[in-house]
């Protein structure tokens, strides 16, 4: 009788020893993926975390950096000195100087705003400067692998800006001597730099003009006006070309060149008209070189 209920109980300890190893398994289970979730949950908070100050980064990124990118890009010759706002929305004074080390700058009355936004596959700069730009200027920036370009579109009228001569006394020699007076002023019917395997190409045309000069050099209230044409050459690919022409004035200036892949090469001359021989030949001696009547001009 005694062995009979040892075997009737001997089945039902097996089935609760099973309960009990099944009950601790699940809640081990439970535990690791708990643990796991909660794992997950941590990861994907820290990456939301780093997404958000990136995103934050971006969108409140100083206006100084952009400055600092204008400074490498032209060798610390153009300056947007006093930076406020974002890269996306600021402000700043325009300053030009002789490069690294150069104690000569010159800066331009007012601020220079502007505002940095995503157009298409690329971006797009629209800036306002009261003194100097023709409403507001429009810049598109193109990025892609191994190239960028960057159009200027043309703006009502035909004219960007206009700029006080004096400006350009900020880039040194030989400015900062000749001590111009007048304006300078842009005219574009539109024009693209395309930068590719580190060469820039052009499309387009691009006029300055020097109008009404003078220069503390000479005796006379108006030197003349002038014209620096650059235009790309479609039958030149990677060359861009270069003519300095004399609008009216006492001094006469003309001249050719190009810009390429090896820089910038020019050559012209600068005369007297009849009767201001005396009056210009100090300014004769400091355009180029000296030959007789006229004064050689050479670039590279």
């Amino acid at each position: 009788m005694i062995a009979g209920l040892l075997r009737r109980k001997g089945p039902r300890r097996g089935w609760t020893n099973t309960v009990a190893a099944t009950g601790w398994g699940e809640s081990t289970f439970a535990e690791l993926a708990w643990d796991k979730s909660r794992g997950a949950a941590f990861r994907w908070g820290v990456a939301g975390a780093v997404v958000g100050a990136l995103i934050g980064l971006i969108a409140f990124a100083p206006a100084a950096w952009l400055a600092k990118g204008v400074a490498s890009a032209t060798d610390q010759r153009l300056l947007l000195s006093d930076a406020r706002g974002t890269v996306w929305s600021g402000s700043a004074v325009p300053v030009l100087t002789g490069g690294p080390g150069s104690r000569d700058a010159s800066a331009l009355p007012g601020r220079l705003d502007w505002t940095l936004g995503v157009a298409g596959l690329g971006f797009e700069i629209r800036a306002r400067h009261a003194c100097c730009l023709n409403g507001t200027t429009v810049l598109r920036i193109r990025p892609g692998f191994g190239r960028m370009a960057v159009t200027l579109v043309p703006p009502a009228g035909g004219w960007v800006g206009q700029w006080p001569s004096a400006w350009l006394s900020g880039l040194g020699t030989p400015f900062n001597t000749l001590q111009l007076g007048g304006a300078l002023r842009l005219t574009s019917p539109g024009i693209t730099f395309e930068s590719a395997q580190g060469r820039w190409l052009v499309k387009g045309r691009a006029d300055v003009e020097l109008i009404d000069a003078s220069s503390r050099l000479s005796t006379l209230d108006s030197l003349g006006s002038y014209r620096l044409t650059l235009a790309g050459d479609p039958a030149q690919a990677g060359t861009s070309q270069l003519t300095l022409s004399t609008m009216e004035g006492a001094l006469q200036l003309s001249g050719s060149g190009t810009w390429g892949a090896a820089g910038v090469r020019f050559r012209g001359e600068a005369r007297a008209a009849s009767g201001d021989e005396a009056a210009l030949s100090n300014l004769l001696n400091i355009i180029g070189r000296r030959d007789g009547a006229r004064s050689v001009i050479s670039i590279g």
